[in-house]
């Protein structure tokens, strides 16, 4: 293979690597979010069943302030086995086209560029140890004179995904929190 080749299918596999280091760095990335939901049952009826739901999806109670009506659960939220084989099994094609490419370029050097596929088990993991960690969810109920109460929910935002489906609830303001 020409030079030109060589070098411009070196530079679109380093990228294709570093595009891959972002995706596995990002399947274990807080995402927790903050929503804003209004509801015409009563506050206490409100307690009762975001208890209930959150009891029911694992959730323990872990405090509670009655001067300001704030509810904290928290839950252990166990890794995937199928996305740490998944990530590894990424990282392992990864690193063989990287490899492969590699050792076009450095020939006397291809078994140590080939010995490096044997690190993709280090993302399954790295996805093991940091995706399985306790979550928390923090509920803070007001309510107010027309009859309604505003809940501010934070918590993951697939659990608030699950919240605003099999909920009462509806949807007041959406805030993100970074």
């Amino acid at each position: 293979m020409t030079i030109p080749i060589l070098s411009s299918t070196f530079f679109l596999t380093l990228l294709l690597m570093v595009g891959l280091f972002f995706f596995i760095r990002a399947s274990v990335k807080d995402r927790t979010k903050q929503v804003k939901l209004t509801s015409e049952i009563p506050v206490e009826s409100l307690l009762s069943q975001l208890e209930a739901y959150f009891t029911q999806r694992a959730y323990q109670i872990a405090s509670v302030n009655p001067q300001q009506n704030q509810i904290t659960f928290e839950g252990f939220v166990r890794p995937s086995w199928f996305l740490a084989i998944f990530l590894s099994f990424l990282a392992a094609i990864g690193l063989l086209c990287f490899a492969f490419v590699l050792s076009f370029l450095y020939q006397p050097l291809t078994p140590l560029f080939f010995a490096t596929i044997l690190l993709c088990p280090l993302v399954g993991i790295f996805y093991w140890k940091q995706a399985g960690r306790v979550e928390k969810v923090l509920l803070e109920i007001e309510s107010s004179p027309q009859s309604y109460s505003l809940v501010t929910v934070t918590a993951h935002r697939d659990e608030l995904i699950q919240l605003q489906e099999y909920s009462p609830l509806k949807s007041a303001i959406k805030e993100a929190i970074d």
